[in-house]
C-alpha cells in the first residue's frame, strides 16, 4: 500500500486537538492574572489583546504540537496519548505539523514585537525559546533531568507581560510561585510516563528520581509555592497546598506510576482551583477599588 500524500499544512480542526484546549487554561489564565495584578482587569490596550489572542492556539500549539513531534516514540507506548490529554501524531503529520506551527506563530511573534515594549518582548520570546529547547535538539531539556521541570518556568512568564506592557511592577511574588507550582507540576506529570520514557531510553526527573522520589520533589516545590502566596493571599496559598500537595502526598504515599495517572485527572484541574480561589478575591477587591493585595 502506498504512502497517503503529505499534506502542506494540517487542518484547523487537528491543529486545534494537538494544542490540547483543555490545557490553554495555563498559558490565558496567566496572562489574566497578571492582568488583574495590574489593576487594569478591563483593558482594552491592544498589546494586551494581542497577546491574550496569542496565548490560545498560537502558542499552545507551539508547547505541545513541538513537544508531540519530539517525542513519537514515547507517546506511540502512552497509554494516555490520542485523546484530550494529547495527540499521537502519524509520520505523515510530522512535516504538516512543523510547518503550521511556525506559520500560525512567527506572525503574531513580529506583530507583537512591534506593539510590546522591548522588555515584554524579551520576555514573551524567552518563554517560547524555552519551550522550543524543552522539545528540540539540539538542547531538549526534556530527556535532561531536573532543566526538564526548571525549564517550565516558561509558564509562569506571562504572568510579567502586563506589568511589563503598561511599565508598572512586576508582581515578583506571585510570579516566583507560579514558576515553584510549574516546577513541581512537570515533575508530578512526568511520574505517570516513567514505564514508556524508560521503555524509549529517555531521561527525565521522573525516572531519575523514581515515583516516590518525585512525588516528594514536586511536594517540595509546592510547599514552596504556597509559602511564597502565603503573604500574598492565605487563601489561595492554602488552596494550592491542599490540592496540589493532597495528590503529591497521596503518590508519596502510593507511589507507583498507575497512582500517579490516577492522580492526573487532579492536576489537571488544579489550575482552575487555584485560580478561581485567586480570582474570586481579586474580583472582591477590584470592586472594592483596590488591587495591592489580597
Amino acid at each position: 500500500m502506498s504512502a497517503p500524500p503529505s499534506r502542506l499544512l494540517l487542518p484547523l480542526s487537528r491543529l486545534l486537538v494537538i494544542s490540547r484546549p483543555a490545557l490553554w487554561v495555563n498559558t490565558i489564565g496567566t496572562l489574566v492574572t497578571g492582568v488583574w495584578l495590574t489593576g487594569r482587569l478591563w483593558t482594552l490596550d491592544s498589546g494586551v489583546l494581542a497577546l491574550l489572542l496569542y496565548l490560545t492556539l498560537p502558542f499552545n500549539l507551539l508547547i505541545y504540537g513541538l513537544n508531540d513531534l519530539s517525542d513519537r516514540e514515547e507517546d506511540a507506548r502512552s497509554s494516555r496519548k490520542g485523546g484530550w490529554q494529547g495527540a499521537r501524531l502519524r509520520p505523515e503529520e510530522e512535516g504538516p505539523l512543523l510547518r503550521s506551527t511556525l506559520l500560525v506563530n512567527a506572525p503574531f511573534l513580529l506583530g507583537l514585537a512591534l506593539v510590546l515594549p522591548p522588555a515584554a518582548t524579551g520576555v514573551l520570546l524567552l518563554s517560547a525559546g524555552l519551550f522550543v529547547a524543552y522539545s528540540l535538539p539540539p538542547l531538549r531539556f526534556k530527556a535532561r533531568p531536573f532543566l526538564d521541570g526548571l525549564s517550565n518556568v516558561a509558564y509562569a512568564l506571562p504572568l510579567a507581560l502586563p506589568a511589563l506592557a503598561f511599565g508598572v511592577a512586576v508582581p515578583w511574588a506571585p510570579l516566583l510561585a507560579l514558576m515553584s507550582y510549574s516546577v513541581g507540576k512537570h515533575a508530578f506529570d512526568a511520574a505517570q510516563d516513567i514505564p514508556a520514557d524508560r521503555a524509549a531510553g529517555t531521561r527525565t526527573v521522573a525516572t531519575t528520581l523514581g515515583t516516590r522520589g518525585t512525588a516528594a520533589y514536586a511536594l517540595a516545590w509546592f510547599l514552596l509555592a504556597g509559602a511564597l502566596l502565603w503573604p500574598v493571599s492565605r487563601l489561595t496559598a492554602l488552596a494550592l497546598a491542599l490540592t496540589c500537595g493532597g495528590m503529591a502526598l497521596a503518590l508519596l504515599l502510593w507511589p507507583t506510576p498507575r497512582q500517579a495517572g490516577r492522580l492526573y485527572p487532579l492536576s489537571i484541574v488544579t489550575p482552575w482551583i487555584v485560580g478561581s480561589v485567586a480570582g474570586v478575591q481579586l474580583v472582591f477587591l477590584l470592586a472594592r477599588g483596590r488591587w495591592d493585595g489580597l
